[in-house]
């Protein structure tokens, strides 16, 4: 296999990058857009390109496998057992998921490993993951930032009988779930969760989300250094105590793909990176040519100023990017008619159901076809119960996004 356009973004990203890619004409840095037919489907639907997800599946494999971490991809993106099934097949060691309902569906289908990324504050909210885990042998890891979770999570050990990891969860500057790595309440957290009845330390665990906010590659390498640092330096403190630490785990697609990964890590948790979009353009981490998600739409509208389509906020979701952090409108729209048209717009506003596209000097026709390439993909999935997985031979097999709205 060619080295993936990905890798190559990725050396973009890490200040090496190809003159073509930077100076390239307008019309070629659109052309990644351009694709054959879409499928003709009742609009709108999500569409994802067979052959751009296994490429991007394969190029971060490789990166883990290059650099001796151990993949986890988070499941929050795609929600599917058959993309999961993929990226297990190519190397990944487990899943990483969201909520306990999320964790459930994978549980039940036997992946054998699994961290759970979301604060647990009552046992209760393990009631229907634990039983299962515990049938299946699942391998389950959580997370805990707080007393509270931790005296939670055993309790909810002891009540099904099952041992939980736990990682102290790391805030490393986003801002929203975790210690700080120089709060010396971490230190006192990690030792309570060795202590705890039912639970074992497993390790130091932190989400780089601020990462979406960079705007260069030296911002984003700064980034993900200063991660690996305050999770060595806690890890060097807590084994200074006698406590050790087993792993340190980082995710986000940004971190894990446009730099190099550090030598401190030992697991990686990317989940953007299956589709990517937008958001990961602006950051500069991949071309059009990689992005593997889009929303297939049809113009059913136009006005003085714009044409409609029949994806509105309930298709592409509102949200501009991860955590909020996006460009300019909702998403880039080109022709899915596979008619040479190689334009691009912009999808500027959303209503419930309903897209406006500026007409930019072109209107497309009345009923025609579009891709929407979105600016968060994880968003825009949730929205709908199947995908088409279109072929290399222009023909497309629909699958269930098995955990949309697992929301508990």
């Amino acid at each position: 296999m060619t080295t993936s356009k990905v890798t190559v973004a990725a050396a973009t990203a890490a200040g090496n990058a190809p003159a073509d890619l930077d100076n390239g004409s307008t019309e070629t840095k659109a052309s990644g857009y351009w694709r054959p037919t879409a499928a003709e489907r009742p609009t709108p639907y999500i569409e994802v390109d067979e052959a751009r997800l296994v490429r991007n599946i394969e190029a971060m494999q490789r990166r883990a496998d290059a650099a001796g971490v151990l993949m986890f991809p988070h499941v929050k993106t795609h929600k599917s057992l058959y993309i999961a099934r993929q990226q297990l097949a190519r190397g990944a060691r487990g899943i990483t998921a969201s909520k306990p309902s999320e964790a459930l569906v994978f549980a039940e289908a036997g992946i054998p490993s699994i961290i759970l990324a979301y604060p647990i504050v009552t046992a209760q909210s393990l009631d229907r993951l634990l039983p299962v885990v515990k049938a299946r042998g699942t391998q389950l890891r959580a997370i805990a930032a707080s007393k509270p979770g931790v005296d939670a999570l055993s309790e909810a050990a002891a009540q099904h009988a099952v041992e939980i990891g736990v990682f102290l969860k790391v805030d490393v500057g986003l801002g929203r779930v975790g210690i700080k790595p120089n709060d010396p309440a971490a230190l006192e957290l990690c030792a309570r969760i060795a202590a705890s009845a039912g639970l074992h330390f497993a390790g130091l665990l932190s989400h780089a989300g601020h990462s979406y906010a960079t705007n260069g590659p030296q911002s984003l390498a700064k980034v993900v250094h200063d991660e690996a640092a305050d999770l060595a330096g806690l890890a060097g403190q807590l084994r200074e105590r006698g406590i050790a630490v087993d792993c340190l785990s980082v995710g986000a697609t940004p971190t894990c793909l446009g730099a190099p990964l550090p030598n401190e890590v030992d697991c990686i948790r990317p989940g953007n990176y299956v589709f990517l979009d937008g958001t990961a353009l602006r950051l500069g981490i991949c071309t059009a040519d990689d992005l593997a998600l889009c929303v297939v739409a049809r113009v059913v509208a136009s006005n003085d100023t714009h044409f409609i389509l029949d994806a509105g906020s309930k298709s592409m979701s509102s949200d501009r990017g991860a955590h909020g952090m996006g460009g300019a409108g909702f998403g880039t729209v080109v022709s899915a008619e596979g008619d040479g048209e190689k334009g691009t717009w912009t999808l500027e506003r959303l209503s419930e159901e309903h897209g406006f596209v500026p007409f930019s000097g072109r209107p497309l026709a009345l009923g025609s076809r579009v891709r929407v390439f979105p600016n968060h993909s994880c968003a825009s999935i949730a929205n709908f119960d199947h995908f088409a997985l279109r072929h290399a031979n222009g023909e497309a097999t629909v699958l269930p996004v098995d955990a949309r709205s697992c929301q508990t």
